[in-house]
């Protein structure tokens, strides 16, 4: 039996080239999730969102309103309901995100001063159409209210100079700054695409190294590396984490070069933070491999981090509103710091100074393996498989 670095490399290099399920993982599922996303979000910002009209009125004013409403570009009434149940009922089959309540009378309460009651509900289980169609419907009754002022006003013979400044004292200009199209692309496909890249690295990571405990070649591994777990495991990772850069890399290249995102920082920081992002989270599955030195439990963890990625690291909503007990989490998942460089180096562009503690961040999640190898190397020396 040979021995040394070398040899454990060999022998790892064949075991991925003799396994299919190591080329899914690798390649086909990453690239189809890359390419995936971006086909899917090449329009860049979601617009006419399905959403329904009740109106209870049909008045002219009514009528007025929905036709504004309709005519807004983020919005697309689909259906005319005749009650809330009925559109409730649409909203909770999924074939509505949200709908737009005229009460009875309203024209007339509205123009006798009655203050009639305008009512929107938006289904924020989808976030993102939720809150587009929250913000779309709120300025239809902006609107509504402020028009209706002005036409009272006029009716009692005062200046439309005048009444202008009273209603809108303020003129808001909003700027998306370094995203002035506000391209959704650009922020969801920087953070969603690394993530599909940390969870494969999680399974891939624990499924090599768990599938040695199940087939009882973990002795073999520690004695071609003479009893040093670190020389065993980094011999053994190290095909896979060239992998892993290559498509790392390639990402980067896809986003920023295919898709032309922008970048407006500096090309060097971004290519080092995937490198050693692809580290970051191949040590954090090697340790919570040592915690669990299981293959289906590490598994079955790596999965959870993973996937809760998407939801607790921020990407769709931000950890200042989260509750700080879910929050918190955002912090240990390697993706979280790479959308914090990502945000500071390519959209922000400032100086590397500012993102110099996101770097640390990385650095201690290839340390943590060095916490816990006593316990996998133990459990390599003694495998015992438990299905």
């Amino acid at each position: 039996m040979q021995k040394g670095f070398r040899a454990i490399f060999v022998r790892s290099v064949l075991q991925l080239v003799r396994r299919p399920i190591y080329w899914v993982a690798f390649f086909i599922l990453p690239l189809f999730c890359f390419m995936l996303l971006t086909n899917e979000m090449q329009e860049g910002l979601p617009s006419r969102v399905p959403a329904a009209m009740i109106d209870k009125d049909g008045s002219s004013l009514s009528r007025q309103v929905t036709q504004n409403l309709a005519g807004m570009q983020m919005v697309d009434l689909v259906d005319d309901c005749n009650s809330y149940t009925e559109a409730r009922h649409l909203m909770q089959k999924g074939d509505i995100f949200g709908f737009f309540l005229i009460p009875e009378n309203f024209e007339r309460d509205l123009m006798s001063g009655r203050k009639p009651v305008i009512t929107f509900y938006t289904n924020m289980t989808y976030f993102v159409p939720g809150t587009i169609l929250f913000k779309t419907f709120k300025t239809a009754a902006i609107y509504t209210k402020a028009g209706v002022a002005m036409t009272v006003l006029e009716s009692v013979g005062a200046d439309p100079s005048e009444v202008r400044p009273l209603l809108l004292p303020v003129n808001i200009q909003a700027r998306g700054i370094h995203n002035p199209g506000l391209n959704y692309a650009i922020y969801l496909c920087n953070s969603f695409i690394p993530g599909v890249l940390e969870l494969m690295i999680f399974l891939v990571t624990c499924f090599s190294l768990g599938q040695e405990i199940k087939y009882g070649t973990s002795r073999q591994l520690l004695a071609m590396a003479d009893g040093s777990i670190v020389k065993a495991l980094a011999a053994k990772l190290l095909p896979q984490t060239l992998i892993w850069i290559v498509m790392a890399l390639f990402m980067e290249a896809w986003l920023f070069g295919v898709n032309g995102y922008p970048v407006y920082g500096s090309w060097f920081w971004l290519t080092l933070s995937e490198i050693m992002f692809v580290f970051a989270c191949q040590g954090w599955a090697v340790f919570f491999f040592g915690v669990l030195p299981n293959l289906r439990l590490s598994l079955s963890v790596s999965a959870l981090l993973g996937i809760l990625a998407f939801s607790v690291a921020a990407f769709s909503f931000p950890v200042e509103s989260m509750y700080p007990a879910i929050g918190i989490f955002s912090w240990i998942l390697p993706v979280r710091y790479n959308l914090l460089i990502y945000i500071d180096q390519a959209l922000n562009g400032i100086d590397i100074y500012y993102s110099r503690i996101w770097f640390v961040a990385y650095i201690v999640f290839m340390l943590l393996p060095f916490t816990l190898l006593w316990r996998i190397k133990r459990e390599m020396a003694e495998p015992v498989y438990a299905p």
